[in-house]
């Protein structure tokens, strides 16, 4: 039986249309130039390569440089998010009329999460936030955090439904044993999608309809 559903945060609460992450972007780049002192022309490859063995940029500036992820964290989300978004009625009536625990699961951080969802008109949509911390700074498609998030609710993954926009992050949830929805505009065929739609409010009110 379900009793919690998880929302990943970002191109999935909101359309990808919206490019938040392209502000975010551009601070990991300033901060890995101008913080980190990584020569220009390295950055991109660096960043490619820390994303395909780490699964996140802030994974290798720890390890490779040693930086501070909460200095990290605080300095590539210091962006305005309500330049992209706006509140969304309907996501929030979708959600406020799912009768089940929910929770953000997200690879940013709490701040970042609190500011999306007040964007967004969700501030009290949601029984908790549960951030890149919750493994040390593991992040999604890492195992780790998964089970971090299933002992802080206390709940096996057969009773977790997994919302996310990322067929990696849902593969992980999917192998755990957790319910997966897919959020994406394409139709996308994968072994680790139990369903799919095309918008966060469609994935709230597919789970009501399940009750």
């Amino acid at each position: 039986m379900v009793a919690a559903v998880l929302f990943d945060l970002d191109n999935t609460l909101y359309a990808p249309e919206r490019d938040l992450f392209a502000l975010i972007d551009k601070r990991i780049n300033r901060y890995m130039l101008e913080v980190v002192a990584i020569p220009r022309a390295e950055v991109d490859g660096l960043r490619r390569h820390y994303w395909k063995a780490y699964g996140a940029t802030l994974q290798g500036l720890i390890r490779h440089y040693g930086v501070d992820p909460e200095d990290y964290l605080d300095y590539v989300h210091d962006v305005d998010v309500s330049t992209r978004l706006q509140p969304d009625p309907l996501l929030c009536s979708s959600l406020q009329r799912l009768p089940l625990r929910r929770f953000v699961f997200t690879n940013g951080s709490r701040g970042h999460a609190e500011r999306v969802l007040a964007a967004l008109g969700l501030a009290e949509s949601f029984e908790e936030i549960f951030d890149i911390r919750i493994a040390n700074y593991q992040p999604k498609p890492n195992p780790d955090p998964y089970h971090g998030v299933l002992r802080q609710l206390g709940l096996a993954a057969g009773h977790c439904v997994m919302v996310e926009d990322s067929l990696a992050n849902l593969a992980t949830a999917k192998q755990l044993g957790m319910t997966t929805v897919l959020v994406a505009q394409d139709p996308e065929q994968s072994a680790v999608v139990d369903h799919q739609v095309a918008t966060a409010s469609q994935a709230a009110q597919l789970v009501t309809s399940w009750l």
